[in-house]
């Protein structure tokens, strides 16, 4: 479905790479979570895959074709893309967001108005009440459901998703993870997510690509990366995570030492 091999980013166009040497897939289903300090290169390879960032080296395919062989224009209609903030367009109602893609692609508008209803009730907004409101009226956390809608009105194979629960509420954050989790289960995209959160990666992943400078440093499940992490930076992210988890534990009720620092 997707995959990258030997990919490098250099913006000076000289021997300093941004991104140096990624290597990574993901499979129909599959979620590949992509973690690392700020500036190792994240957001760059997410970017390389739909073409907003134009690789220096490598290889990127996507469904068997190397995207330098696909017009950028086409590729990124073809490719899902949910960003922090959303990005909906503000003079636009909810249905007319979700529907960009598919009125771009020039779709019939009774297929473009069931897929859009369809979508909408797939992300927990009823179409009879949201369709037709501005984004304006929604909460942070209805925005990024019609980001999600949107996303996937043309029935991508690969949907990309820079840092889309950051700018949430803990409790509509959790609440959207899980739902995205269930959308992807269900309708079998291959997902690619770039967060910060080393715990969202953990409660997320199938597979993890821990980058470091640019380059890939460990690819694993998340019980791979917590049973067996390979080198120290991992092994910290790791350490990082646990210890979080472990004084969560320490002030649960009813256990002895609650209260403890």
């Amino acid at each position: 479905m997707l995959e990258l091999e030997a990919v490098r980013k250099s913006y000076d166009g000289g021997d300093r790479f941004a991104v140096d040497g990624v290597d990574f897939c993901a499979a129909p289903g599959e979620r590949v979570v992509l973690v690392g300090e700020s500036g190792c290169g994240k957001t760059t390879t997410l970017k390389m895959i739909n073409r907003l960032v134009e690789r220096t080296a490598g290889s990127i395919q996507v469904d068997g074709r190397d995207v330098s062989a696909v017009d950028p224009v086409r590729l990124r209609r073809s490719i899902g893309y949910v960003i922090q903030g959303v990005g909906l367009f503000p003079h636009m109602t909810v249905a007319e967001n979700a529907s960009v893609i598919p009125s771009l692609l020039g779709w019939e508008v009774g297929r473009t108005r069931r897929r859009v209803d369809e979508l909408l009730r797939m992300v927990h907004l009823e179409p009879a009440i949201y369709r037709d409101r501005m984004p304006r009226e929604l909460s942070g956390g209805q925005m990024q459901r019609v980001g999600f809608a949107r996303a996937l009105a043309a029935e991508p194979s690969v949907v990309l998703l820079d840092e889309p629960f950051g700018a949430l509420d803990p409790i509509t954050r959790d609440r959207l993870r899980g739902e995205f989790k269930q959308i992807q289960e269900q309708v079998g995209f291959a997902a690619v997510l770039v967060t910060h959160d080393m715990g969202e990666a953990l409660l997320l992943a199938d597979r993890i690509v821990v980058l470091r400078r640019g380059r890939t440093v460990q690819i694993g499940s998340p019980r791979d990366l917590l049973m067996r992490p390979e080198g120290d930076y991992v092994a910290e992210l790791m350490e990082t995570s646990r210890r979080q988890a472990e004084r969560l534990a320490a002030i649960t009720p009813g256990r002895p030492d609650h209260g403890a620092a």
